[in-house]
């Protein structure tokens, strides 16, 4: 069949919406329709060469819609399902499925190769093979993607608001619960307020946060996260630094949690500065592979102070993201406020220009229509 999607042909540069072939699902895979797709910022890391994949590539890594066939294997879902995506394809089988960290499944190693997990691609176009973002690229209006991408969810949920649900609100609620650990009365400080921040400081609002500071030098983000929990907010570090040494009497803070849109040294100082003695640092943002991280030795030592790494909010994404979305319906955590524009699938590279000019807490493609 034909589907149009926006496809990366090159190593960097904007998304080109066409129209391509797609193939049938096989073993333990899923045709899916996409209504919609949320823009992470994972995705415009391709745009600006960030993150080197094996090109060409659909992109887009949030998604939901509806489920039309299903392949050879796959017992628990039937067409009509809706869902959401999930974008690493846990196998149930590695080291790290069997211990409860399906996050970071084997599997992983597949996810910019541009391949399905059998070697395989379901996409082709200009005399090509083409490959999916984290095997399910959904930039597209209908794909093929594993069936272990796959999160049904009830069909009253609105597809739109729960697109986001993918990655972006649990890869941030996470960071603030399940690698801060954040705890009643903690003091915590996010740096970057973008679709993964604002849900960094979600999650440790949820958690009990005494003292909750956001930074981000964009005033609208900086708004919402006073709307969403936050209880103070910074245009920079520095004067966020400032404010925590008076508040806390020089201690500092229990977690410091990083989610800006690209991963520097000055974040990574900042924030190490920032946390008190045997406090952690989370790192939850993307650097380039080139990216080296300096902190000082005594001071990790001395002080007992810990850095650790967050990858899609250190969890079981099946489970997080439902439980997610049921404390959505029950008004425990925010998703509409979060969508801040709406896009044509057309409009992708307008939609992550938006997001680079500080326009977006999330955009959102409305790829049905």
């Amino acid at each position: 069949m034909k589907t149009r999607a926006a496809v990366m042909w090159e190593g960097s540069g904007p998304y080109e919406v066409c129209e391509i072939d797609l193939d049938p699902p096989k073993q333990d895979e899923v045709l899916v329709r996409y209504d919609h797709a949320g823009l992470c910022h994972t995705d415009e890391h391709l745009r600006s060469g960030d993150i080197t994949f094996t090109p060409p590539m659909v992109g887009g890594h949030e998604g939901s819609g509806v489920v039309e066939e299903v392949g050879p294997g796959v017992t628990h879902l039937k067409p009509g399902d809706h869902f959401v995506t999930s974008w690493m394809p846990y196998c149930g089988r590695c080291r790290f499925c069997v211990t409860g960290q399906t996050n970071l499944c084997d599997n992983g190693q597949y996810l910019m190769s541009g391949v399905m997990l059998d070697g395989t691609q379901r996409l082709s176009g200009r005399d090509t093979g083409i490959g999916n973002v984290d095997l399910i690229g959904t930039f597209a209006q209908y794909n093929v993607i594993p069936a272990s991408c796959v999160v049904s969810i009830d069909k009253d949920l609105p597809l739109e608001t729960v697109s986001i649900a993918a990655c972006g609100v649990p890869t941030g609620w996470g960071s603030a619960i399940n690698a801060a650990e954040v705890k009643p009365g903690d003091t915590a400080i996010v740096y970057g307020i973008g679709g993964i921040g604002i849900n960094a400081i979600q999650g440790c609002a949820h958690a009990g946060a005494a003292i909750l500071v956001a930074v981000d030098p964009i005033a609208l983000k900086r708004e919402t996260a006073l709307s969403l929990g936050a209880t103070h907010a910074f245009a920079s570090a520095e004067e966020a630094h400032e404010f925590l040494w008076a508040e806390t009497r020089g201690v500092g803070a229990d977690a410091a949690i990083a989610t800006v849109g690209l991963m520097s040294q000055d974040v990574m100082a900042a924030a190490f500065s920032a946390i008190r003695k045997g406090g952690v640092v989370v790192v939850t943002a993307v650097g380039t592979p080139d990216l080296l991280l300096q902190i000082p030795s005594f001071e990790l030592t001395l002080y007992q102070k810990r850095v650790v790494g967050s990858l899609f909010g250190s969890g079981n994404p099946h489970h997080d993201i439902r439980r997610i979305l049921d404390m959505y319906q029950r008004g425990i955590i925010k998703l509409d406020e979060l969508i801040t524009n709406r896009y044509s699938l057309d409009d992708v590279n307008v939609g992550y220009d938006d997001m680079l000019a500080g326009r977006n807490i999330r955009g959102v493609l409305d790829i049905a229509h």
